[in-house]
């Protein structure tokens, strides 16, 4: 099969172009092999609370991805939190603050709170997201690596984690 030059250069954009979700060559998230990410999950404790993992994407007002304690990631929701009970953890004063909104990209914590079963509006995504009622936080990892595949690929400007 013989490929002209024009062609070649238009497949070559597409693939640059269409690199969704991490799908495309190495992850820059660092982290665990997949065996020991399942085992660090099937050790978690059980009780009542939930892991989050913040999920900073520059203009979004979700706050991240919350499961349940030993579930997958990949069965985890993006969610909204609200605040009336306990501010998130990233909610700083608006003066004199040291870090800035987001500064806790991909910690990961044990949260304490519920899902309210309230659905929000995130405009700036254009989803519509569970809402989650946060009572209080703890960080476990502040550096756990990647969320849902070793090959998930980080953006501050765009959503690229998708459970999969």
């Amino acid at each position: 099969m013989i490929v002209s030059p024009k062609m070649a250069a238009s497949l070559l954009a597409c693939l640059v172009l269409c690199q969704c979700a991490g799908s495309f060559g190495s992850g820059n998230m660092g982290g665990p092999t997949l065996e020991e990410r399942k085992a660090a999950i099937a050790a978690e404790p059980t009780g009542d609370h939930f892991i989050g993992r913040r999920y900073y994407v520059e203009k979004t007002r979700f706050w991240g991805y919350v499961r349940k304690p030993r579930e997958s990631w990949n069965k985890a929701k993006l969610v909204v939190v609200r605040e009336d009970k306990k501010r998130q953890p990233d909610r700083l004063p608006e003066s004199g603050a040291d870090r800035v909104y987001g500064y806790d990209q991909n910690y990961e914590y044990k949260l304490r709170g519920y899902l309210t079963g309230n659905k929000v509006y995130d405009p700036n995504s254009n989803q519509i997201l569970p809402e989650f009622m946060l009572t209080g936080y703890e960080v476990l990892n502040r550096n756990p690596g990647w969320l849902f595949r070793p090959d998930d690929r980080y953006d501050r400007y765009r959503i690229t984690l998708y459970p999969r």
